[in-house]
């Protein structure tokens, strides 16, 4: 099986070493991010979800037009759009796209963040709602007749969608959440299951969680990195010291201390693997996950392409086919990972595959 590769594309310069400066909108390096990931032969781009944050939707449709082959991957959030009226807007951005769209389903780890939309469900009955909704979601994609629904959190009479998607049966669902209430989800709606960055036994005991759970439905698996890589092993850690101390930094500027996990079981995942100290299973570095709390995807693989495509492989022998990588200088590091990383990982799977194929054979 072929490896998908998804980033991240954000609306201005901005990481964990890079305070967030300009217009929170600057269509500019909208335009130059999403072009440079599709040159890059990046597979999608991730546009994320926040509450204080610019519209996902919107974001895409601007990228869409900017871009010609490039897929996007949109986060968002039930309980805040009706699912009729949600996957409306869906299939008709898979239409202006060209049948380039995915949806990302989250459904939060933070009352705080929750409650600034006005959702004001607690953390398990976010993934009770979100069950309801990606069963409205998928029927309104693909019936063909008008139906009633009368649900514990969604009704309404005769819903039904004039446009569909390009894609068929319907626009793929990526799913994320760790714990066992969205491993439930998960096992019967996700097409894609997205992980953060975990060490290879976290990683291979969440695939076998939710395969149990999808009871034999087919699932794919994604796991996300931020990549530091250099000409040397050496360099590479020392690129990785350097952006450690880039971290604090601005951490302390901003008056941040030790980041809190919140709600959120991804994170609390990471911080266990964190626990193992600051470099697991060789390439594997937690120091920014401990120092932020783990409250995104903030686990990195370090060294040489040529290793970090090997550490990837070592996932794929896993099961995981699909790898969100993003770099802390964002837009510089989309385009070094096209360089080498990439094809190089693309290859390797490519050999492993055929060197199967022989023996079968």
């Amino acid at each position: 099986m072929t490896v998908e590769f998804i980033g991240m594309i954000a609306t201005r310069k901005a990481s964990e070493i890079h305070a967030a400066t300009g217009p929170t909108i600057d269509r500019d390096y909208v335009r130059q991010f999403a072009q440079a990931h599709e040159a890059a032969g990046f597979d999608r781009v991730l546009v994320a979800y926040h509450s204080t944050g610019p519209d996902a939707f919107l974001v895409t449709s601007y990228a869409a037009a900017v871009t010609g082959r490039i897929g996007f991957m949109l986060a968002h959030r039930p309980g805040f759009v009706e699912p009729t009226l949600a996957a409306r807007k869906l299939a008709t951005l898979d239409q202006f796209s060209s049948g380039r769209l995915a949806v990302h389903i989250i459904s939060g780890g933070d009352d705080a963040e929750q409650r600034r939309d006005g959702d004001f469900l607690g953390h398990d009955e976010r993934y009770a709602r979100t069950d309801e909704y990606l069963d409205v979601l998928r029927r309104i994609w693909t019936s063909n007749e008008p139906f009633d629904h009368h649900g514990k959190y969604y009704r309404f009479e005769a819903g039904f969608s004039e446009v569909k998607a390009v894609q068929t049966p319907h626009i793929p669902v990526y799913f994320g959440g760790a714990s066992d209430a969205a491993i439930a989800v998960a096992g019967r709606h996700a097409d894609v299951y997205a992980l953060w960055g975990e060490t290879q036994a976290q990683v291979r005991e969440q695939i076998a969680r939710v395969r149990a759970a999808a009871k034999g439905r087919p699932v794919r698996f994604s796991v996300s990195f931020r990549p530091i890589l250099a000409e040397t092993e050496a360099a590479a850690w020392a690129r990785a010291d350097s952006i450690l101390e880039r971290v604090r930094e601005q951490r302390r500027a901003s008056g941040l201390g030790t980041g809190d996990p919140k709600q959120s079981e991804g994170a609390r995942r990471l911080l266990a693997a964190a626990e193992g100290g600051d470099r697991v299973d060789q390439r594997l570095w937690t120091a920014v996950a401990r120092e932020t709390g783990a409250r995104a995807n903030s686990t990195a693989l370090v060294g040489t392409p040529a290793q970090v495509a090997d550490a990837l492989l070592d996932y794929y022998e896993l099961g995981v086919t699909t790898f969100l990588i993003r770099g802390f200088d964002p837009l510089e590091d989309a385009v070094d990972y096209g360089r080498d990383l990439i094809p190089l990982t693309r290859r390797l799977v490519a050999e492993r595959s055929d060197r199967r194929r022989s023996k079968a054979g």
